[in-house]
């Protein structure tokens, strides 16, 4: 069975929000690590996955796929989640 474009872009969606929740319980264990380096990670696990569902909920609304409601709310949500924690990584610190 195939996935369709909107259905990754919202597993993507669920994977950062779970990296998300892994980095806050395990954020004492990384206290000494250097700023740049929390940013990096950051950039890495959250932002990177919600930007890429987000060019994928896109992509499929460009396909036109069946479920259009599935590309938007993956677009909406994982624009939201990554432009907030580019924010952060932005400007924190």
């Amino acid at each position: 069975m195939k996935r369709s474009l909107a259905t990754v872009s919202l597993i993507l969606f669920g994977i950062a929000v779970v990296f998300l929740i892994a980095w806050t319980i395990f954020e004492s264990a990384f206290a000494g690590m250097s700023t740049v380096a929390e940013r990096i990670v950051t950039f890495a696990l959250l932002v990177l996955p919600a930007g890429i569902g987000a060019v994928l909920g896109v992509m499929s609304l460009m396909h036109k796929e069946e479920h259009r409601w599935l590309a938007i709310t993956g677009i909406l949500l994982n624009s939201l989640f990554a432009l907030f924690h580019l924010m952060i990584v932005l400007f924190a610190g």
